[in-house]
């Protein structure tokens, strides 16, 4: 673990295309199990939020990433564990395949609310749902 007190460092993409936005669906054995979350993954010792997110979106999608200014700071407790999560906006150009996840979905903006996310994940879908609805 990396972070102060035993807070998991996180980093996730927001990553847009055409009036959706790019969704993984996380396994039924995992924690948090079904939910769908925003790519991304943990912050090794030593690598920068910006390089960590790069190198998850390849692992997670199998695409190069264009990693652009960060959106949101989310600290959440969880009973078993603490993560920090910073999002990112980032670009791709390839189209992303579920390698470590049950399912990649393009959402249009305008049906976020129907997915049910991760807590930690809750304040970003509210923001993206302000942004949609405009």
């Amino acid at each position: 673990m990396s972070g102060k007190a035993g807070i998991i460092e996180v980093v996730a993409a927001v990553i847009y295309r055409t009036e959706t936005v790019l969704l993984c669906q996380r396994h039924d054995g995992s924690h948090l199990p079904l939910m769908w979350e925003f790519p991304g993954g943990k912050v090794d010792p030593g690598e920068s939020p910006q390089s960590a997110l790069k190198r998850e979106l390849t692992e997670e999608l199998d695409v190069d990433a264009e990693i652009g200014s960060q959106v949101a700071d989310v600290e959440h407790h969880y009973s078993e564990k603490s993560v920090r999560i910073r999002f990112f906006l980032a670009n791709i150009t390839d189209e992303p395949r579920a390698i470590v996840h049950r399912a990649v979905r393009w959402v249009p903006l305008d049906t976020i609310s129907d997915y049910k996310v991760p807590p930690a994940n809750e304040s970003v879908m509210r923001m993206i749902e302000k942004i949609a609805t405009r």
